[in-house]
């Protein structure tokens, strides 16, 4: 039996609505844990009906929440008289309500049964450097996309539309106001290191066993503090996170040539894990218990990742565990090993496998081709060569083959106009590593393998507010500032310089 407004002192229309979000939620959840199985374990022949079962989910999804009992809840909470996580909580349900009640079912069914066979196809693409075989299905989901931003929106650019699925509240104008600074930035500063001749050192020889690179990911996971009993460790073609605030598990993938391409991948995804993991757990499955954005997201995988895993202080705690597992390098000083892993490469041509200045390259270019693609100034028979054009353009640099190109990224698989939260992310994590370097001796921490103040500021100030603040209020709310590039553009010039002698 429901509870009355009496009996809880919220508005019974509010009950109501939270228990179908944690319904839906839940059924979310469960789409998430079956397609991590399927990137994670499933055998191939698994694919047909792990796509039935993702699209039944879709669609079961979509219906309970466009159905007019939400409508009439949310119509009904209009004027209520709500504290402000209970106005939070509405807010993020009617936007999600008011971008899916005018999209069909059907659409939004075939959105995600596209999905994941776009998925498989892309893997066999990718494996048989095969674009023709893949360019058909990008084709289908830019149509099936375009035409669910017209429902969703039909006074906006649909490519507008899909950003904003992945990063709300920031306006794509005030993307492309962070990107005209990088590019005004960091090409020279690119430019000045190649014509520095300075080369940092780079002591990878020969090939290195999975097994022993396995093992320094999993030190490096018990050296972060991360909770075996909330998460676990597997390969992936793609490394990535799934999770939530009770099971948040991590992917990487090895490179035999390169110990430090696996390591760097785990404690980034570690990262995204921090995130999951430090969710309001009395909160699950309410929008107070999940993540802000794919941006915020990337900003704690970035921040773990480059402004702790990448810095000298880490290094002197962990290279002695590093030559533990990765043999023939006895004699590698901390020196070395920094500027082994903070080296300059623009000839990478992986974007997860980029340095912090070139990668952002990386997604300038992306982010240019996904939108002349949405908005139809090129087709997908047309992205290899500009694929190419632009990597020569922006990097120096052109790949051999379409794997090492535009088949390199699982995202075309099932959405466009995600890319820009990777930089999001980066300039944000320059932001919030300052401002934690306010309140706490980060440096120290590390050299004394203390990394729970550091998680906990970042519960405290970014995790634990789940969606109660829009991604600006929370930026302001963590470092006391607007989103700015001005930290990450400091951050940089200052490391590289130093490192580079310029």
């Amino acid at each position: 039996m429901a509870a009355t407004e009496a009996d809880t002192g919220t508005p019974e229309a509010y009950d109501q609505l939270l228990k179908r979000t944690q319904k839906i939620s839940n059924l979310g959840y469960s789409a998430m844990q079956l397609s991590w199985d399927q990137q994670v374990m499933m055998p191939e022949g698994g694919a047909p009906a792990r796509t039935q079962q993702l699209s039944t989910l879709s669609a079961t999804i979509h219906e309970l929440l466009v159905d007019d009992d939400v409508k009439n809840w949310l119509d009904a909470l209009e004027d209520a008289d709500l504290n402000d996580e209970q106005a939070a909580v509405v807010r993020e349900i009617r936007r999600q309500y008011e971008r899916k009640a005018n999209v069909p079912s059907e659409l939004a069914e075939e959105i995600t049964q596209t999905g994941s066979e776009n998925q498989q196809i892309w893997q066999q693409a990718k494996a048989n450097d095969d674009f023709e075989q893949f360019a058909p299905r990008l084709e289908k989901l830019r149509e099936l996309q375009v035409e669910r931003a017209g429902y969703v929106d039909s006074d906006s650019n649909p490519y507008e539309v899909m950003y904003d699925d992945s990063n709300p509240y920031i306006p794509l104008e005030t993307m492309e106001e962070i990107f005209e600074t990088l590019r005004t930035e960091i090409p020279p500063l690119i430019e000045e290191i190649r014509e520095s001749g300075i080369e940092l050192a780079h002591p990878w020889e020969g090939e290195y066993p999975e097994d022993d690179q396995r093992a320094v990911s999993e030190a490096v996971l018990d050296l972060l503090g991360y909770d075996r009993s909330r998460g676990r460790l597997d390969t992936a073609p793609h490394p990535f996170m799934s999770g939530t605030q009770f099971d948040a598990r991590v992917t990487t993938r090895f490179k035999p040539t390169d110990p430090i391409d696996a390591l760097t991948a785990t404690i980034h995804e570690f990262g995204h894990a921090t995130y999951q993991l430090g969710l309001r757990q009395d909160e699950y499955a309410t929008p107070l218990g999940q993540s802000r954005s794919s941006g915020v997201h990337e900003s704690q995988s970035r921040f773990w990742e480059n402004h702790v895993g990448r810095t000298k202080p880490f290094w002197e705690v962990f290279l002695p565990t590093f030559k533990e597992h990765i043999h023939g390098h006895d004699d590698l000083t901390v020196d070395e090993i920094y500027e082994a892993v903070n080296r300059i490469n623009p000839n990478n041509l992986i974007r997860v496998e980029a340095d912090e200045l070139t990668y952002h390259m990386h997604i300038m270019l992306r982010c240019e081709i996904d939108r002349a693609f949405v908005e139809g100034d090129i087709t997908a028979d047309e992205i290899p060569q500009l694929w190419n054009e632009k990597m020569d353009d922006y990097l120096g640099v052109t790949p051999d083959t379409d794997s090492e190109g535009c088949l390199q990224d699982i995202h075309w698989t099932r959405s466009f106009a995600s890319f820009q939260g990777y930089t999001i992310g980066s300039v944000l994590a320059a932001q919030l590593d300052a401002a934690v370097r306010d309140d706490l001796d980060v440096d120290e921490l590390v050299r004394q393998q203390d990394f729970e103040p550091i998680q906990e500021w970042m519960t405290e100030n970014i995790h634990s507010h789940g969606q109660r603040y829009t991604t600006p209020e929370l930026i302001e709310v963590a470092t006391g500032e607007a989103l700015t590039a001005e930290y990450f553009v400091d951050y940089v010039n200052e490391k590289f310089r130093d490192l580079y002698d310029l």
